[in-house]
């Protein structure tokens, strides 16, 4: 294929994806969880002008901030958000195409720039369209529309980062300046979508100074003073939000998710309701609680969240609050451990995502080599190896490192180069292989999407965030005189921290909680209660008029005496005992 072929493939590509992104949000299965919950409050409080509450060392403020736009432009309310909010992903997912053709556009000018003799076997064209694929491949499977969630988010900015940090090293003269202030004011709005961006900043930064001298051998003086317009950049968006935070908690903060996650990941320390009292469940990790919950009753746990103003599930609307003063100590036991698990994890990752490793066989196979000396794709597979490495050390999940596995496809594919002795009957291979490559993930797409819809069409669930359990739930709280503002109390796992979005909906806030960490058979669970009677009287002392779990109706009978009083919210696993007359 020419390259005005190419070109025209690329363009139609791009306009597919635009009404496919459409459709695959609107039947994108419901997939809402406690961090979405949390989210959606903290973009209530951005919405509200009530910023000082909205300062979070757990959930930064830009993917709420998002959300709150979309409450406004859209005119929301909590009964019919998640369509606004669906909205909002696809446009991240647009702000996401737009990173990858940025990143490709500075990978392959640096290439020409530092290698401009090479016969590069995918062109500027080509390398976009593979770039473009992987993100589809990862739309469809850990970054999915229907996830209110940041990582979408962070992945836009992080590769824009970085394809800004390629066009500063690409350009000589005042423009570099400009790039590099443009990462920077760019990672800084990464940090303000998660705070493992300040880190990730420090890396490019890094990477801008020293890729500057040893490879493009400019001055020593020139390059660190490009680092500092970065720094400075980084500093002007970053800067206040890191300042709040610090003076929230009165020493230098930038955000505590990374230190809790070490803390629950790898020093073993409890992750949920942990007491000064609980030291066998302190791991290594040296806890000084600052403001634990308040502990009604030891058995069974009894735990009320009055001190926290905000938040439908006050424990994950700020974890950093209840977790307060609490320090890891190293323990390389621990942390091979939990690498260990982590190793595991990495190759589940690379089998789940075959295609482009099949790919990039078929190439080597036939028409194209690696060029391991191509330095100008250094910065991108490092970074890429080292964002990896970081969340190795403590938790790998898909949607954390697929902007690391993007970036060191991306430049180990911009390193492909023509053979010389390669037959002329295979000089199409490249575009063919490419562009079939690049099809596939689409065709996958479609299919998805038409699945989806054929089965949210026989249960009566369109639009797809109508899911009738939470829905039905929040109806029926409103039906036993619930009002907005509320407050009640749960039970078991599965109805308090995993899926309690139905309580944001009806309005009502979750300030107290009878722990019971089992999310089955908790009709089970609460006959073997002890001191069953006494716990509902403490959840009454402290104002909540109802007590939800989530249990399994088959259960709900007098096999199980414990579940008598218990009303079932509509057709769903969702009951309510009321513990306050109704007013």
């Amino acid at each position: 294929m020419n390259v005005s072929a190419i070109r025209k493939a690329l363009w139609i590509y791009l306009l597919l994806l635009v009404p496919l992104a459409w459709f695959s949000a609107q039947y994108d299965a419901y997939s809402i969880d406690g961090d979405a919950v949390a989210y959606m409050d903290l973009a209530d409080l951005i919405r509200g002008h009530n910023l000082h509450a909205a300062v979070n060392a757990y959930w930064h403020p830009l993917y709420p901030a998002f959300l709150a736009a979309a409450q406004t432009i859209f005119h929301v309310n909590r009964w019919d958000e998640l369509g606004a909010y669906y909205a909002v992903n696809v446009f991240i997912f647009f702000l996401e195409v737009g990173s990858i053709l940025l990143l490709v556009h500075g990978l392959v000018r640096l290439r020409k720039r530092l290698a401009p003799a090479m016969e590069s076997l995918l062109s500027a064209d080509l390398l976009a369209l593979f770039g473009l694929s992987l993100l589809v491949i990862a739309t469809t499977r850990e970054l999915t529309l229907g996830k209110v969630r940041t990582d979408s988010l962070l992945q836009a900015l992080i590769l824009s980062g970085v394809g800004l940090l390629l066009e500063a090293l690409a350009t000589e003269g005042s423009a570099a300046f400009v790039y590099a202030g443009l990462m920077g004011l760019t990672l800084g709005f990464a940090y303000l979508t998660k705070s493992f961006a300040f880190l990730l900043t420090l890396l490019c930064v890094a990477a801008l100074a020293s890729f500057a001298v040893l490879v493009c051998k400019r001055r020593i003086p020139t390059a660190l003073a490009q680092s500092v317009v970065a720094l400075v950049a980084f500093g002007v968006i970053a800067g206040p939000y890191i300042a709040a935070l610090s003076r929230q908690h009165h020493r230098f903060d930038f955000g505590d998710s990374g230190s809790l996650n070490y803390v629950w990941y790898v020093s073993g320390t409890e992750k949920m309701h942990l007491q000064p009292r609980m030291t066998n469940s302190f791991g290594s990790a040296v806890v000084e609680l600052k403001h634990p919950e308040q502990e009604l009753m030891q058995t069974p746990g009894v735990y009320s969240y009055t001190q926290m103003q905000h938040g439908t599930y006050p424990p994950w609307f700020d974890p950093t609050y209840w977790n307060d003063h609490i320090t890891a100590k190293f323990s390389l036991s621990r942390l091979v451990s939990r690498d260990e698990r982590n190793v595991v994890l990495i190759f589940r990752y690379l089998l789940n995502h075959p295609e482009p490793l099949l790919l990039l066989l078929v190439l080597l196979l036939t028409c194209g080599r690696l060029n391991w000396r191509g330095r100008y794709a250094w910065p991108v597979a490092g970074l890429g190896i080292l964002i990896w490495a970081i969340y190795a050390l403590v938790n790998v999940e898909e949607r954390y490192v697929t902007a690391a596995y993007l970036l060191i496809l991306i430049a180990l594919f911009a390193m492909f180069e023509k053979r010389k002795s390669h037959e002329s009957t295979l000089q199409l291979v490249p575009s063919a292989v490419l562009l079939l490559f690049a099809l596939l993930p689409l065709g996958a797409l479609i299919r998805q999407t038409a699945e989806n819809r054929r089965q949210l069409s026989i249960i009566g669930q369109v639009p797809a965030w109508r899911d009738a359990q939470i829905f039905n739930a929040a109806e029926g709280l409103r039906s036993m005189g619930l009002m907005p503002g509320d407050s009640i109390a749960c039970v078991g796992a599965a109805a308090c921290l995993n899926d309690h979005y139905w309580a944001r909906i009806a309005g009502v806030r979750i300030v107290d909680e009878i722990y019971a960490p089992e999310a089955k058979h908790l009709a089970v669970q609460l006959d073997a209660m002890p001191n069953r009677q006494q716990a509902y009287d403490a959840l009454r002392s402290q104002g909540a008029k109802v007590i939800v779990g989530a249990f399994d109706p088959g259960e709900m009978n007098s096999a199980h005496p414990a579940t008598e009083g218990w009303q079932r919210l509509g057709e769903t696993r969702y009951y309510a005992l009321r513990l306050s007359p109704k007013s």
